[in-house]
């Protein structure tokens, strides 16, 4: 790169130049809209242009962006009161906090019916997962976009693994293999199948960062064989694994001894392991790859919706004060974590009453807890703008051309963190939860991975694609509602005193 700063051209879409954006490969599909009320004029500035064989050479300067330290000392300053007014109105879906007192006081009054409680846990957690996910945006804004990226990426996991721990301690652990399971393929296919269905509505295709959708592929496959491990040791050790699915007396049969329990715990203890150390590994080359200058936002392929959605960050303005966030994030952590104690107290008399097997309450009800709120808003906004379009009321938006696959980089994160981390505590506190799971579940998590892995293979999607993610994911929960279970497997995760139960 020359010393010189040199502005590159501003894209102008019309028919003279169609052609030469075409043959310059600058993201843009040839089936794309080509109106002015499509795309944005703004130009992009030349530090965010990066050649691949200048990058190979050494020759071009690295993409560089506002540093951690610098975004937290050079944005302005939000005042305290004006923080907690912006945290209380960042969604209408707050007004469901007034239901977390209620929830509370429904729990502690034996006259409030079981039923009663578990749909005011529900309703009032859906705020509290929302308002994790405005804290990851907020903090995304003081610690960059990549740190920030892992940052919500955690939050928004926060729900779902604080059930898991819940259930853990509580010893439901045939349940709590059911809800990994179920918030595996929610994330896999039911929130990015409609990201992609919504986003590619008006769209040809939609880009993906290639370099990531790669390691992301190796990683989602990678956490799904860990589980098919355990299943194919456990047919190849019993003498009929579907005869004696269902029936218990024929544990000791069909191989299962005190000792194979043993080995599966010892399996799964040195599996969860390796897997925590395989996403330590993926998060290091994510943010520090080798060489000089490297991350993932110098890379040649990176989208340029990417380097936009980079620019906006740094030009946004925050609205909560760095501190306030966390402390409220404390606060929220804490609160959410005692109403979903309550919630998973009342599941049992849930489920007996409504005759809702165990399987399709933690594969399907359970997770629906966090995605509720994200699922809500996103009914919510698309009929207000449907509704506009027809009564022509607004322009419509412009398309954007990078997919929302965020949830694909939660199963990730579940499966090769916060899994690992529930069989770790649960070595340390003496459960006995292993990583062996139904054939069935296995069977659904193999499934979900090789059409997501095929879906996202050329890093572009489209809204086909996002529609077959959707149905494959109705197709399980269709299944999943006949679903028994296997007797044997969850005879292997009875704690002490629940074998007879």
């Amino acid at each position: 790169m020359s010393g010189d700063h040199r502005e590159p051209p501003v894209k102008r879409w019309g028919p003279e130049s169609e052609s030469s954006s075409l043959s310059r490969n600058d993201d843009v599909h040839e089936l794309m809209p080509l109106s002015a009320a499509s795309f944005s004029t703004q130009e992009i500035p030349a530090l965010h242009k990066v050649n691949s064989e200048d990058v190979e050479s050494g020759s071009e300067k690295p993409l560089t962006y506002l540093r951690a330290k610098d975004r937290w000392k050079g944005r302005p300053k939000v005042g305290i009161l004006m923080s907690i007014l912006n945290v209380y109105c960042s969604s209408w879906l707050n007004i469901l906090l007034l239901l977390t007192p209620l929830a509370w006081y429904a729990h502690f009054h034996t006259e409030w019916s079981k039923e009663v409680v578990f749909a005011l846990c529900f309703l009032a957690l859906i705020p509290h997962a929302k308002l994790f996910d405005f804290y990851g945006e907020q903090l995304s804004l003081y610690c960059g976009k990549e740190l920030g990226d892992l940052i919500t990426i955690t939050l928004n996991n926060v729900v779902e693994a604080t059930l898991a721990i819940i259930l853990l301690f509580r010893c439901e652990l045939k349940l709590l293999q059911s809800t990994i399971t179920g918030v595996v393929l929610l994330h896999l296919l039911l929130v990015p199948g409609a990201a992609f269905a919504t986003g590619g509505a008006r769209i040809w295709e939609q880009d993906l960062h290639p370099a990531r959708t790669q390691l992301n592929q190796t990683l989602l496959t990678v956490g799904v064989l860990a589980l098919l491990l355990p299943a194919a040791f456990y047919a190849a050790t019993s003498a009929s694994p579907i005869a004696s699915a269902n029936a218990t007396e024929n544990i000791v049969d069909a191989g299962l001894t005190s000792k194979t329990s043993v080995d599966f715990l010892t399996m799964s203890k040195g599996m969860a392991i390796l897997l925590l150390l395989i996403y330590i590994a993926s998060r290091i080359f994510y943010h520090n790859p080798p060489g000089e200058g490297h991350n993932m936002l110098t890379h040649p392929d990176v989208p340029r919706g990417l380097q936009q959605e980079i620019e906006e960050l740094d030009r946004t303005v925050p609205k909560v004060n760095a501190w306030v966030c966390l402390i409220f994030l404390a606060q929220n952590t804490v609160v959410m974590a005692v109403t979903a104690e309550w919630l998973v107290d009342s599941i049992d008399s849930v489920r007996e009453n409504a005759h809702i097997t165990m399987e399709f309450f933690g594969i399907v009800i359970l997770p629906f807890v966090s995605f509720s709120a994200d699922g809500t808003v996103s009914v919510v906004y698309f009929a207000r703008r449907i509704a506009r379009q027809l009564m022509n009321t607004t322009d419509p938006e412009p398309p954007t051309t990078l997919a929302k696959a965020g949830a694909i980089d939660l199963s990730i994160q579940f499966v090769l963190l916060w899994m690992p981390i529930v069989v770790l505590l649960g070595w340390i506190a003496g459960k006995p939860f292993s990583l062996l799971f139904d054939l069935f579940e296995v069977a659904a998590l193999l499934g979900a991975c090789f059409v997501v892995n095929y879906v996202t293979a050329d890093s572009k999607t489209n809204w086909a694609e996002g529609f077959v993610l959707l149905s494959f994911y109705t197709m399980l929960v269709l299944c999943t509602w006949y679903y028994q279970g296997e007797t044997a497997v969850a005879q292997l995760l009875a704690c002490t005193g629940q074998a007879n139960e």
